[in-house]
Order: C-alpha cells, then structure tokens, then sequence
C-alpha cells in the first residue's frame, strides 16, 4: 500500500534523526578513525556490519570481493544505497597539520581522510535505512546497503555484486559527496596507456642511439593542445584529456632511454567514444613514429584484499537520467519536502560507481550526500557534521516517495 506522505511523516523522520544525531556522529567518527586505504575495508567493513546487526538489519554479510552488504524490508523492488568506504592514501604525512584519521573538528566542519570522500555517507544510509523500516513504510522495497571498494577502479565493486553476486537493484543512491543536492550523471573516462620504443646506447654516443622520450615529446604536446577542442554536452560538459603520469625505461643514467610510456586520463562526455579516444591520442603519433608507438585501453586485474581477481577494462561510459525520471523526482521532492530546497539536479564533475550502476547496468542512479567533491583527496578532506545527520533524514524519505 502506498506510504501517505504528509508533514507529519516528515516530522517523524526528523525526530527519530534528532533522537540518534549523537549516535550517528560518534559511529561517523569511529569509521574515520579506521584506516582503509585503496580497497582495504576489511576492518572498516567489519565494523559498519557489527552497526548494522546492532540496528537489526538482516542478511549483513561480505561478498567474495570483500565489500559489505546489509538489507532491510522485503518488499518487491530493490533500492540499493552505494557508500564507497576506501579511501586514497594520506601521501605525504608532514602536510598534516592533524592526525588525518582522527580529524580535527573546526566551526562544525570536521576534516579527515575520507571525511567527505565519502564515508559521510554511511552512517546517514544505514540509520535511515532503519528508521525507514521501524516507520512502516518499506511494504514496497527492500533495502540494500552496499560499503565497497571504489577508489582503484570505479564501478567494480557495483560489477561483482549484479553479475557474479546475483543482486540487482532497481534503483541506486550513491553516496558520493553532491553538497546535499540531488546529482543524476557525469562524464564517463577512459584509461590508455603510450609506449614508444627506442634504442639505449652509451649517453656519451647519444647519436648512435634513439632515444624514446623524444619520440614521445609530440605526442605530449599534442594531448595538452587537444584538450580545449574536445567535444562539449549541454548537461555534462567538455571532454577532458590529462597526461597523468610518465615513466621511462633506460639502463642507467648514462644512457638513451629505450622506452617511454605515458598514461592518459580521458574524460569523456556524450557523444564521445572510447574508440574515438583512441583514435585521437593515434592521429597525434608523427607517422615516422607510427610504427614504434602503441596507444592502448588499460586492463584493471589486481586482486582484492581477499584475493577476489575481476577483470575488467578501464572504460567507464558517461551516464545521466533525465530530470523527470521517478527517481529523480523523489529526491528533488524529499529535498522540497525536507528543507524547502529547490535547486535543479546537478552533476558531478567527478567519476563514481554510477559508470557501471547506470553507465553499464542501466539501472537508474541519483547521488545524494553531505559534502563537496572539490576537497576530495586533499589534505582538506572534509564534512559538514550537521549535514552528515541531516543526510540522514533524505535516506529515511526517499523509499516513501518511491512507493507514493
């Protein structure tokens, strides 16, 4: 039977929110305080779970890979909520000026690693998911809480759990940063890999040899002057093209580099391609070149913490569903209903686990979560508190507004 969804069940939700905000907070700080970098959440996880016993999920388990699952309700249709718990690593320590674990809290912000990239999401998810349940209005929906590992490799995670765990959800929130708005897409990327061979010889007789570097060199300049003449969508924007890294092979430093290799971050809107991504980086090799060059997609092979192996290529399709999608519309009315806001759905800028939700899978995907994707992997990683709990109240709402 469908909820009745009126300012007295608004009300309830933000009582029961208020009843537990010390609560929430506390648990938000302790899974901070876990360190789990680059896909290691096998502590982290193991506490979010003992969380969700506590609160009487059922079924509170870890897939094969490693991540963690938690559901409430039995209804027909499945609403899955997608809080990543890596975190990338803190890199250099003497940056900090605090403990990036503990955190520090200042004028009601606290800042950590993985304040706001994202493990803001999870206590909000999980103790909205269960007052959800405890105010009688999941006839409708089963609840699924996914904690998994994102930040090697977006959309794996979100992969293993449809096409090898069985579960696919209906609908999906991901709890990546959205600064308490409702987000419904982003670019997609493409991850390729640039080697050019050489030959070494003695530095001393650099003309005997052919030094890979230099063969790159235009290919270089070609990805920086390409960037601003990629193609541009009205909703996500431009393309983007970044040489991420560059490493050399050479047997000593007295020698001529017998290879150069290059990795491209491609960010890609739509109307873009993986294939024509390639072949834009290809039409940038001088065709003197040509043969000593090799552009090529990345693969993404490494085992998880359990030593769970699933490979996949590092294409991630841009994605977005429509602003008047039933989806959406929940999120932008719970918005409405919860504290009068009515700011259009958005975009991150940002990739997330949604290139597989509903780049791949096609299932329909909103963000919604505390905190801003611009301070993502800095040292100023970090959260509103009082977001972090109002976060709470959104989760709680959503599943009533789904079944109205």
């Amino acid at each position: 039977m469908p909820v009745k969804v009126d300012s007295a069940l608004v009300e309830s939700i933000r009582s029961g929110v208020a009843d537990q905000r010390n609560t929430i907070l506390d648990f938000f700080r302790e899974i901070v305080a876990i360190p789990s970098v680059m896909g290691q959440i096998g502590d982290v996880g193991a506490r979010v779970a003992e969380e969700m016993k506590r609160l009487g999920f059922e079924d509170v388990r870890f897939d094969r890979m490693g991540n963690v699952l938690g559901r409430v309700g039995n209804g027909p249709r499945i609403l899955l909520y997608d809080s990543h718990l890596d975190t990338v690593d803190i890199g250099d320590s003497s940056a900090w000026e605090w403990d990036p674990f503990q955190g520090k809290i200042e004028d009601g912000v606290f800042y950590a690693r993985g304040a706001g990239d994202e493990k803001q999401s999870t206590p909000g998810m999980i103790y909205g998911m269960a007052l959800a349940r405890d105010l009688g209005f999941l006839d409708e929906f089963t609840l699924y809480y996914f904690g998994n590992m994102e930040e090697d490799c977006d959309g794996i995670a979100s992969n293993v759990l449809v096409e090898v765990e069985g579960i696919r959800p209906d609908f999906v929130v991901i709890g990546e940063p959205t600064r308490m708005q409702v987000y419904r897409g982003h670019k997609g990327r493409v991850e390729l890999k640039v080697v050019a061979k050489g030959r070494s010889i003695h530095a001393a007789s650099n003309q005997l040899g052919d030094n890979a570097i230099y063969k790159m060199l235009p290919v270089i300049a070609g990805v920086r002057d390409l960037n601003d003449r990629l193609h541009t969508d009205p909703f996500l924007g431009q393309g983007r093209i970044t040489v991420s890294k560059i490493e050399c092979q050479t047997p000593s430093l007295n020698a001529v580099p017998d290879e150069c290799t290059i990795y491209i971050d491609r960010r890609l809107t739509f109307g873009e391609s993986k294939e024509e991504a390639v072949a834009q980086v290809q039409a940038l090799i001088p065709p003197e070149h040509a043969a000593a060059i090799h552009v090529e997609i990345l693969h993404y092979d490494t085992p998880s913490y359990t030593g769970y192996q699933y490979p996949v290529e590092k294409y991630f399709p841009a994605w977005a569903i429509g602003e008047d999608h039933s989806l959406v519309q929940a999120g932008l009315a719970a918005c409405q209903m919860l504290w009068n806001q009515t700011t259009p759905a958005g975009k991150w800028d940002f990739s997330t686990n949604g290139i597989y939700w509903n780049g791949k899978a096609g299932i329909p995907s909103i963000g919604f979560a505390a905190g801003d994707e611009k301070t993502a992997h800095g040292i100023l990683d970090q959260v509103p508190l009082e977001d972090v709990v109002r976060a709470t109240e959104f989760y709680a709402l959503l599943p009533a507004l789904l079944s109205d």
